[in-house]
């Protein structure tokens, strides 16, 4: 009892810190960005907010996050991952703050935006962060082997998309980013899956978010960044994977942005648009907005989804989680037909 009562205050104590430097660092960050002009200009078609807002904030919670890893890194090295993986990590964010900062200032080409991820994944990877096996619904387990460097690029690339994509109104990525590393903590937690290392980081990651969001809810005072929206993605997709390869936790948490993304891509792609170049208010975020929702409630319905589909999925098996992403999909069309009918009958009119 009293070990248990040592950790719950260890916890909270890291959590509190990290909420508390996070909102500190957010608003340095506000500041600088301010000062050196790198600022969001609102405009009539998808960037909705009425005042300039300062950009670069991703960058305040890449800084708590990998501050307060470092500090706690002797709890971090007790797992099973070692050095050069979390190094690996770092590299791999520092490459997309990089590039975050880069666009947030010279509105870069999206031929040079796309490099900076691929940088962060070959990162993670030279890092020798690596998926062994994952779970077979039906039974035992599928070794990857030469498949694992695909697979996890594969799945930070699309993870990382599907947060910048996403990054449309206050306050969606950060706190749904933060939702996803309290799930992952939950799980890491739990008796059959203890990982106390990832636990933490996926704690701290979960903290840094939240002090971000003080500054992030609508109205915002600052914004993601290019860097940032990226970040989220990378950082969550990241600990879904060191974590024992529990990719379908993260998927079911993100489910809903992601069938939106991949829908974007295919409608795009259909449409002989590049579907990383052009943009358009057809994301499931702005429907929202235009059947009458506050971007608040438009977040909080976001919010919702990812709390039930996440705690699902500390609760289901490898066959109710299947089940849960099925379920999720089958949302997913049912939102498309609903969409694709308020279309045509305005088309009508």
């Amino acid at each position: 009892m009293q070990i248990f009562k040592y950790f719950m205050f260890y916890y909270i104590q890291i959590f509190t810190i990290t909420l508390l430097l996070s909102a500190a660092l957010t608003w340095l960050v506000m500041k600088l960005a301010m000062k050196l002009g790198i600022m969001d200009k609102p405009d009539a078609y998808r960037k909705i907010h009425i005042l300039e807002t300062p950009l670069l904030g991703g960058l305040a919670i890449f800084a708590t996050f990998f501050i307060i890893l470092y500090l706690v890194r002797y709890q971090l090295l007790s797992g099973n991952l070692e050095p050069r993986h979390w190094l690996g990590f770092f590299a791999g964010g520092a490459w997309l703050m990089i590039g975050g900062f880069l666009d947030d200032k010279y509105n870069l080409k999206p031929i040079q935006q796309i490099i900076w991820p691929f940088l962060a994944i070959a990162s993670v990877i030279i890092g020798g962060v690596e998926i062994e096996k994952i779970t077979n619904p039906f039974g035992g387990f599928i070794y990857l082997g030469a498949f694992s460097t695909i697979l996890i690029a594969l799945w930070l690339f699309g993870i990382m998309y599907t947060t910048k994509l996403l990054d449309g109104l206050d306050g969606l990525v950060s706190g749904m980013t933060a939702i996803g590393a309290l799930v992952i903590f939950l799980f890491t937690m739990s008796e059959k899956y203890y990982q106390s290392d990832i636990g933490l980081a996926a704690l701290i990651l979960a903290a840094a978010c939240l002090g971000f969001l003080f500054f992030n809810w609508h109205p915002a005072k600052i914004f993601l960044g290019e860097g940032g929206s990226l970040f989220l993605g990378y950082a969550l997709g990241v600990l879904a994977i060191i974590s024992g390869g529990k990719i379908a936790i993260a998927l079911l948490v993100m489910g809903l942005p992601i069938l939106d993304v991949a829908w974007t891509i295919l409608r795009r792609l259909v449409a002989w648009k590049n579907p990383f170049k052009f943009a358009d208010k057809k994301h499931l975020h702005f429907r929202l907005l235009n059947m009458g929702l506050s971007v608040k409630k438009s977040v909080l319905f976001f919010y919702i989804i990812s709390i039930i589909f996440g705690l699902a999925a500390l609760f289901l098996q490898s066959k109710g989680k299947v089940l849960a992403l099925t379920a999720l999909l089958v949302i997913m069309i049912l939102v498309v037909m609903f969409f694709a009918c308020i279309d045509r009958k305005n088309k009508v009119v």
